[in-house]
């Protein structure tokens, strides 16, 4: 099932979305809900963020090319990650799809793409096992964790580096039912195929971050765990571009980029 967030004549509201239409729900995905015979032209809508994250949690190098290839692009020698580890980004920076990511003026940059899954809890959990970890999940969607590389290198907690206002695109909808190891992320820009890799390929499973961090914090519905990006993050963003976060099963993530006036 794929459930969108949607804005029309000053009402919000989800809906499910089958095709080109979209169906109002009485409710949302993370309680009781009815769909109803409300349905509107998908075109028609304007989309919101699919939630609005309690927490947002974030998995740190999962991927062994992307270590590979930071290492060639800054000629480092960081070693595969021995154990998971979990970070945390601001809401403040997230972005519904269709909205401009904005380049602050004083960025040195370069500012670069980060395709990701997100996993989106859907009811309480706290102690959860691998085994059981997924139970919590209500679906997946995509995340374009931008990033300030120089900002990256000075800023110890990432404060700028990854939270800017607008850094953190995260859409279109969340669909159901998905495997998180088997899917492909693809990035365009401009149009052009960036990157694309398998969700196979991640060092610790979607289950093990899930399950670990449901061992200290207990997750609520609507909070978010983005998985982590494989690959090159080229070529940097600038003003006039259109990146785009690519999954045949929940869509296309696209925006726009522009670098704010000084």
């Amino acid at each position: 099932m794929k459930f969108g967030r949607f804005e029309h004549n000053g009402k919000v509201f989800y809906c499910i979305v089958e095709g080109d239409t979209a169906y109002e729900l009485d409710g949302s995905p993370f309680d009781n809900y009815r769909k109803t015979d409300r349905r509107h032209p998908l075109a028609a809508l304007k989309a919101l963020l699919p939630c609005m994250p309690y927490n947002f949690y974030c998995a740190g190098l999962n991927y062994a090319a992307h270590i590979e290839w930071a290492n060639r692009r800054t000629g480092g020698n960081r070693k595969l990650p021995e154990k998971a580890d979990v970070g945390y980004r601001s809401p403040n920076a997230l972005l519904a799809g269709g909205e401009a990511i904005v380049i602050p003026a004083d960025s040195p940059g370069p500012v670069q793409f980060e395709g990701e899954l997100v996993a989106v809890i859907g009811k309480k959990a706290r102690n959860l096992s691998e085994a059981d970890a997924l139970s919590c999940v209500l679906g997946y969607t995509l995340g374009n964790d931008l990033s300030e590389r120089t900002w990256q290198k000075e800023d110890r907690t990432l404060w700028r580096a990854k939270n800017c206002d607008t850094f953190k695109p995260m859409g279109p909808f969340i669909v159901t039912g998905l495997d998180p190891m088997k899917l492909t992320i693809s990035v365009r820009v401009n149009g052009e195929k960036a990157s694309e890799y398998s969700t196979s390929k991640m060092l610790f499973s979607a289950q093990h971050f899930i399950s670990k961090i449901s061992q200290y914090m207990t997750l609520h519905p609507g909070d978010v765990v983005w998985l982590g990006t494989d690959g090159a993050t080229e070529p940097n963003l600038k003003d006039g571009d259109m990146v785009e976060i690519c999954n045949d099963q929940i869509g296309v993530l696209r925006n726009p980029v522009v670098r704010a006036k000084v």
